[in-house]
């Protein structure tokens, strides 16, 4: 077999996405728009298939409906390659009859899939991150150092490791120590990395201590991976990978480029807006290595009598004499005139309204898709499909996470009008 026939690869869909609520009301964490075009799954598949990885596997369970719409209409591989993406969703079996209970329970309950591909190593990998990594170089020092299990880390100062799992590792970089998510000022000291260590990362004067954290993305052989399934334990950060201490060879592979945990409202919000940046920290213009997604053959963006400043826009919006300051705006977004948006992220609709639809709304005073005139919207997501009336006024400013009228949302001080409501004239939040 051919190196890249080597691998198969593995993408956590996660859980409720409970985190992410209300984005996660009625999709699943992969499926969550991002960048006014894509989707967060599609940063582990597009990081796959750059790095010649073609079999790839996506473990999920709740609201997939819209996961599989997006598979299906973006990820087509020829019959000779073998490639394929596929969807494996939690189901009842002879042996098991609920959900997945962690991430090491799902990739447990799809062993026997994994089984049926001719693979040496298993890339488990993460669905709510933003990165651009070739796995092929970490799956080449798995190999080189006889490594049973390789766990991509990360260099984080010490002030910024909340909620991270901490390793800590020899000058060879084996793994001698893993802490979940550490607290203790103490435990997370005698995790931080050395001047020897920080030296052969190419950093010789931190500015402060710094501990190696995982990324969730961990390189398994296949005969490792069956023995660290073998029992009843649940999650690989938790449990298993501080099981496998002494008892595998486990190592870090130290990553130094940009990446992101969209984990949280108020990540998924930053993440989306620093793209808007005249030097974004994440470049989806790097054609060495593009992100893919799926092609709608939508008309270009229209932009009519309008100031626009740090802005991405997606295909097919129309923009008309308003005033745009850092926003992502989506495909088939519709702004009317008057509007003033800034840091917000509107994820657009997924179909225009007909002219007959139109005409029926106009006459009924409903909202039609998007934003109506003269509205003033700061510090807000609007999820896709939404109508909001003329003259709305939408931010968190001064106001509490909870539940407003009209179904919308504040959390982690982001203001959030869900997936399909309604908001009408004249409504101030």
């Amino acid at each position: 077999m051919s190196s890249e026939k080597k691998v198969v690869a593995v993408v956590m869909g996660g859980g409720r996405g409970t985190r992410l609520h209300p984005l996660t009301t009625e999709r699943c964490k992969p499926a969550v728009p991002l960048a006014a075009k894509y989707r967060l799954v599609d940063i582990p598949i597009s990081n796959c298939i750059n790095s010649s990885i073609n079999r790839i596997f996506i473990l999920t369970q709740f609201h997939t409906a819209s996961l599989h719409r997006h598979i299906q209409n973006t990820y087509h591989f020829d019959p000779f390659g073998g490639g394929f993406v596929d969807i494996l969703s939690a189901e009842q079996t002879d042996k098991t009859s609920d959900w997945y209970q962690g991430t090491a329970d799902a990739v447990r309950r799809n062993l026997q899939h994994l089984r049926n591909e001719e693979h040496d190593y298993v890339l488990i990998l993460s669905g709510d991150q933003l990165y651009r990594m070739d796995f092929s170089k970490i799956i080449a020092e798995h190999a080189s150092t006889g490594a049973d299990v390789t766990i991509a880390a990360m260099p984080i100062p010490v002030s910024k490791i909340e909620g991270l799992g901490l390793m800590g590792v020899d000058d060879d970089l084996q793994i001698t120590k893993f802490a979940e998510k550490p607290k203790d000022p103490a435990v997370i000291d005698g995790l931080a990395m050395g001047q020897a260590l920080e030296a052969k990362l190419g950093n010789t004067d931190p500015a402060e201590k710094r501990c190696l954290a995982s990324m969730g993305i961990y390189v398994f052989n296949r005969k490792a991976l069956d023995d660290a399934l073998a029992n009843d334990m649940t999650d690989f950060g938790k449990e298993v990978i501080p099981s496998l201490l002494g008892v595998k060879q486990l190592n870090a592979y130290a990553f130094e480029g940009y990446w992101e945990d969209i984990g949280t409202v108020r990540a998924f919000f930053e993440t989306n807006l620093a793209i808007t940046d005249a030097l974004p920290p994440f470049d989806f213009f790097d054609e060495s290595a593009p992100i893919y997604t799926r092609n709608r053959s939508l008309p270009p963006c229209k932009i009519n009598n309008s100031a626009v400043k740090n802005a991405v826009l997606g295909d097919g919006c129309i923009i008309e004499d308003s005033t745009i300051t850092r926003a992502v705006i989506s495909s088939r977004s519709f702004v009317r005139s008057g509007c003033v948006l800034e840091d917000v992220v509107m994820m657009g609709s997924d179909s225009y309204e007909s002219a007959a639809d139109f005409e029926r709304n106009a006459a009924a005073s409903i909202p039609h898709f998007g934003l109506g005139h003269d509205c003033r919207i700061k510090g807000a997501i609007i999820d896709k499909n939404t109508r909001i009336g003329d003259r709305v006024v939408l931010s968190p400013h001064g106001k509490q996470d909870g539940v407003y009228q009209h179904g919308v949302v504040i959390r982690d001080g982001v203001l959030v009008v869900p997936k399909g409501v309604t908001i009408p004239h004249g409504f101030e939040l």
